[in-house]
């Protein structure tokens, strides 16, 4: 929902200090960034314990310097694979036995610049008794290892070779022994773990192994995916709890539970530090992750991360006290417990969400959304909202904040509440009108609705917003485009302000909008609403003789083709004929052979009397099955197209009078147009029987693929640039 600016929660995991190059101003390769934490600096926090600092200089471990002989016996190894002439049994035997070289020294040879590289290659080739002995005689300094710049390296590399033994059932004792072995030393003091760079990201590593989960999930590592806001402004076509958390296996459920128990039973004193810290936040993201939907787990483990404890097992729930609310209150502001609280409200139950709804956030929703930091979580309480109550609480106290959210740069808390109020179907029309008189004084003209949240940034950042206009050549907001996306998703009785400023919009203006890979996606949102069909024709007859060019932008394509299906058959021949001039250079790019497809441009070319038949049957095969069954959505209208003369002749008057007829009531033309053509649809046709029988089945079938719909994210053909062409369905 908008960046971070420079977080220092960017996890790009080897990014900032987890590369093997060396950085300027280090001397070896050895040198341990992690106590530059660069978290956001919340007041009064304190660096850490007596007990943690002093543990940080009494345990280093010195690294002896790796002989000679042993130096050149791995070297000769790595030139011997790399020469490809070993067949893979003796690959096998020769990484045990150089493995079994290790025997004593796995600090020193793991933790080499150079040797570390060979023996990465010896633990993913190695058998599973020769890597769960490489474990278990490492154990002892395994946290060293994984603290270390090379070594980090080697520990993943040992547990994503166990993880690949998983699939045999046979293996699961030994490989739960080895993992044993690990966490028995880890949670004898993890601390300095959970707060080292590279040690924090084995150790996240190691939480997943032990659940049974892809170590390469980049939500479990706190990366912000598209599929997260998708679902946080309701674009995801799926339940707002659904959980796409993949467990291939079963895990280690008595391991996970034993390694989560050590790392949270430290002091309160300690658990100030680990909320704060960079590192250790990111570990209690992953560790919470995975515990989603494991309530009673849930109710145990957010309090003690909260600093709560103050679980009453006589009463249900748990109960905030007001100096702790206070306390959490006042951390919100640094960035590391900022995303650690985002994670605890996606993950809490509804008994402890409901809690911290009314003890810590309740009175300063606005303070915390116009802060750098909290403005996220806030963003995260409000699409997590659970009823109505919560929402109108919402309400009352960021909707008349509106403007001042929108020029201070925080739309994400504005697309949020826009979002859930859809959602929960409360408060649809206040937010669409508050939104209005944000961006519009009340001695404006509504018109101008659209541009401004297309340039969002633009207008509010111009002094004299009374001379701002059309920002030619110039980006169109992220946000702001988010935002009319899902204000299109309200009823049509809601948003008809909204409805009239895009269709009103000048020709060209609508045709930049078209060409913005963001604008794109309002001009579709639009299309795909229950707006009148005579206020959607309005807008694609400004892009006549365009879309040839919009076909050859990626983003553009999608819009053509959602012109396409919404307008008549004279526009439609239109489109046609303009990418038939474009065929050869759309045939080049990456959606072009979809959408020439898609559009039987081929068919178009050879025979377009035939085309046009084979456009109008199945117009009138999709009006038929709409007045028989409706439709679950109103952004299927009926009657997409009419082929009549008169129709068309409508269209050269429609042209002309566009601007005279925004003010008249949008939907007036639809309705008689409607009735117009109704005697057509009241005439029972032959069979009218057995015809009904098949659109029962015919209905049943297309519930499946429906539901099967419903679990793909939306993303994967919508949001994402590479992917939106994956689909031949966009919905």
């Amino acid at each position: 929902m908008g960046e971070r600016g420079k977080s220092s929660n960017n996890h790009s995991e080897r990014n900032k200090g987890m590369r093997r190059k060396d950085h300027k101003g280090n001397r070896g390769f050895d040198v341990d960034s992690s106590k530059k934490n660069q978290s956001g600096g919340a007041p009064n926090v304190k660096p850490a314990s007596k007990k943690h600092s002093e543990f940080e200089h009494q345990n280093q471990f010195v690294r002896k310097e790796i002989d000679p002989e042993t130096s050149k016996y791995f070297s000769e190894i790595a030139n011997l694979f790399d020469s490809n002439e070993v067949e893979l049994e003796e690959r096998s035997v020769i990484c045990g036995n150089a493995l079994e070289e290790t025997r004593g020294r796995e600090y020193e040879i793991a933790t080499d610049y150079i040797i570390s590289h060979v023996l990465q290659t010896l633990l993913e080739g190695c058998e599973l008794d020769q890597l769960c002995s490489f474990i278990r005689n490492s154990a002892s300094v395994f946290p060293a290892i994984a603290m270390d710049r090379s070594g980090s390296h080697v520990a993943e590399s040992a547990l994503k070779s166990l993880a690949t033994h998983l699939e045999n059932p046979d293996a699961y004792s030994v490989i739960e022994e080895a993992l044993h072995s690990i966490c028995k030393v880890i949670v004898d003091n993890p601390l300095d773990m959970m707060c080292n760079c590279y040690g924090s990201h084995v150790l996240r590593r190691l939480l997943c192994l032990c659940k049974g989960v892809s170590l390469d999930s980049p939500e479990l590592y706190g990366a912000k995916s598209s599929k997260a806001l998708a679902k946080r402004l309701n674009l995801k076509m799926s339940q707002l709890d659904d959980n796409n958390l993949e467990i291939p296996h079963q895990g280690f459920p008595g391991m996970l539970t034993y390694l989560l128990s050590g790392l949270l039973s430290c002091s309160r004193e300690d658990m100030k530090y680990l909320q704060v810290d960079q590192y250790s936040s990111l570990v209690l993201q992953t560790a919470l992750r995975l515990m989603l939907k494991q309530d009673e787990q849930l109710l145990e483990i957010i309090p003690l991360i909260l600093r709560c404890n103050s679980t009453n097992k006589k009463v249900e729930g748990f109960h905030i006290e007001t100096n702790v609310a206070k306390e959490i209150l006042e951390s919100m502001k640094d960035n590391s417990f900022s995303h650690l609280v985002e994670v605890i409200l996606e993950v809490a139950p509804e008994s402890l969400y409901n809690e911290m709804f009314n003890k810590v956030f309740k009175n300063s929703l606005f303070e915390l959304s116009v802060d750098r930091c909290a403005n996220f979580v806030i963003q995260a309480l409000i699409s997590h909202a659970r009823d109505q109550e919560q929402m109108g609480i919402m309400w009352e106290e960021l909707a008349p904040r509106f403007k001042d959210l929108l020029e201070q740069g925080k739309s994400g808390v504005v697309a949020s509440l826009i979002a859930v109020s859809q959602r929960l179907q409360s408060h649809e029309n206040k937010c669409c009108e508050a939104l209005v008189g944000a961006v519009c004084s009340t001695n404006e003209s509504r018109i101008s609705i659209l541009p401004r949240l297309l340039f969002l940034d633009y207008y509010f950042g111009c002094r004299d917003k009374s001379t701002w206009e059309w920002a030619p050549g110039a980006k169109m907001h992220v946000m702001g485009c988010l935002i009319l996306q899902g204000i299109f998703k309200f009823s049509s009785d809601h948003i008809q302000p909204y409805i009239t400023s895009l269709t009103s919009m000048k020709a060209e203006y609508i045709t930049e909008t078209a060409k913005d890979s963001s604008g794109a996606r309002v001009i579709e949102a639009f299309l795909a609403s229950d707006a009148a069909t005579k206020q959607k024709r309005r807008l694609i007859i400004k892009l006549r003789g365009h879309f040839g060019e919009l076909s050859l932008h990626t983003s553009g394509s999608f819009t053509v083709e959602k012109c396409f299906d919404a307008c008549n058959l004279t526009l439609r021949e239109a489109i046609a004929s303009e990418l038939l001039d474009v065929k050869v250079d759309l045939s080049k790019t990456k959606q072009g052979p979809y959408l020439l497809r898609k559009l039987d441009i081929d068919g178009y070319a050879s025979r377009p009397d035939q085309w046009k038949s084979r456009q109008e049957a199945k117009q009138s095969t999709y009006n038929e099955f709409c007045s028989a069954f409706g439709s679950n959505k109103s952004n299927f209208p009926k009657n997409t197209f009419v082929s009549d003369a008169s129709e068309d002749a409508a269209q050269e008057i429609e042209v002309k009078n566009t601007r005279k007829e925004i003010d008249h009531h949008p939907t007036s033309g639809f309705k008689r147009h409607r009735e117009k053509h109704a005697k057509d649809k009241d005439e029972p046709f032959a069979g009218e029987k057995r015809s009904k029988q098949k659109k029962n089945k015919t209905s049943e079938a297309t519930d499946k693929p429906k539901l099967a719909g419903s679990k793909r994210p939306f993303l994967s053909g919508e949001m994402t640039g590479k992917n939106r062409h994956s689909n031949k369905m966009r919905i």
